[in-house]
């Protein structure tokens, strides 16, 4: 797969090329810092105010192997937010695949929002702490959805999240067969693929999990009970199953669970969550996109929290395809990109 790692090549160099520092203006300090020896960037608005502020603990994507808070979309997204907002934004930079594999990138994260939410942290960057957002796209609403689950039922942490935010998140690795893969699957920026290679790339380098990934014939049937949880046939609405027909994946070979037991990990595959544990979850805005292989996860995770009573706001874009929140500036500037933008923060400025 040449054009793949050649793909990968290229995605990474963009993550450097659009690096930008850590420049304040006359309305925002910014800070490369970090929380619990993991480097993060903070967003705080400049200017005196009567009241504590709002926080969003932001997870950038690129598939837990590329990107960072840095690159220029998510370092203007994180601009915007905070001053929108009025918030301070923590965007967080957690070590990458094939270097380091799962559960590294989500230890990262979930070790930056503890040390977060701690009163002295709070105290120091002058934050409400019944007014915090965990938001990610992609592979960051990955982490940022299991971050939410996690802190849940965390007895280390007193604050709760009041807002999850996710966009286009990926959230299962079980059935990498649905509808959404097989329409999307030669889509541009997240091809069927590419997001293959970044799954197996999350657990190791070891070829054969993406080919077996790739073949829909990496889960054993000894944890066949799982596929419950992420079953389409009966999580998507009608016009997304279209002609579809649901087969559930068959494998009698255990040795790749046993070998990366990540694959069947809830912190890695959030719809993976049994229904109990996804009661009492925090208001989520969750974003999908028509032209994308991640687009019936989301479908199905907003199908059961809805069942598990939290409260969810769905924004489905029709026109438009994975990762579009990048193309939010030259060369690649797009109205809806900015669009969808606004929609995410005037969703954050009314409910966080």
């Amino acid at each position: 797969m040449f054009g793949v790692k050649h793909y990968m090549e290229v995605m990474m160099l963009l993550t450097y090329m659009e690096h930008t520092g850590p420049t304040s203006d006359n309305q925002l300090t910014v800070t490369d810092t970090s929380f619990s020896n993991v480097p993060v960037r903070v967003y705080i608005p400049k200017g005196q105010t009567d009241t504590l502020r709002r926080a969003v603990l932001f997870i950038h994507g690129g598939g837990w192997c590329v990107g960072s808070a840095g690159m220029k979309p998510y370092d203007q997204l994180s601009r915007l937010s905070a001053q929108k907002l009025n918030a301070v934004i923590v965007s967080i930079n957690y070590r990458l695949a094939p270097k380091f594999h799962f559960p590294i990138q989500f230890d990262d994260v979930y070790n930056v929002v503890k040390f977060f939410m701690q009163e002295k942290t709070l105290k120091t960057y002058s934050v409400d702490p019944n007014r915090i957002a965990v938001s990610g796209d992609s592979a960051g609403g990955n982490l940022a959805t299991a971050i939410a689950q996690m802190l849940l039922r965390d007895p280390q942490v007193n604050v709760k999240i009041k807002i999850q935010a996710l966009l286009y998140p990926v959230l299962q690795d079980l059935d990498l067969d649905t509808p959404s893969y097989r329409e999307n699957g030669h889509m541009p920026i997240l091809s069927k693929t590419l997001m293959v290679r970044f799954w197996s790339e999350y657990f190791t380098t070891d070829r054969s999990l993406f080919e077996a990934m790739y073949t829909n014939t990496h889960i054993p049937s000894e944890d066949a009970h799982l596929y419950k949880y992420v079953n389409w046939s009966s999580l998507l609405p009608e016009h997304l199953k279209k002609n579809h027909l649901y087969n559930m994946p068959t494998n009698q070979n255990m040795l790749l669970v046993k070998k990366y037991p990540g694959l069947v990990d809830v912190r890695a595959s959030p719809l993976l969550a049994e229904d109990e544990k996804l009661i009492g979850l925090p208001l989520t805005y969750l974003i999908t996109c028509m032209y994308d292989v991640l687009r019936d996860d989301g479908f199905m995770y907003v199908s059961r929290l809805r069942k598990a009573g939290v409260q969810v706001v769905h924004e489905h874009y029709d026109s438009t395809f994975h990762g579009i929140l990048l193309f939010s500036s030259w060369p690649f500037d797009l109205s809806i990109a900015h669009r969808i933008a606004d929609n995410y923060l005037n969703w954050l400025n009314k409910n966080l």
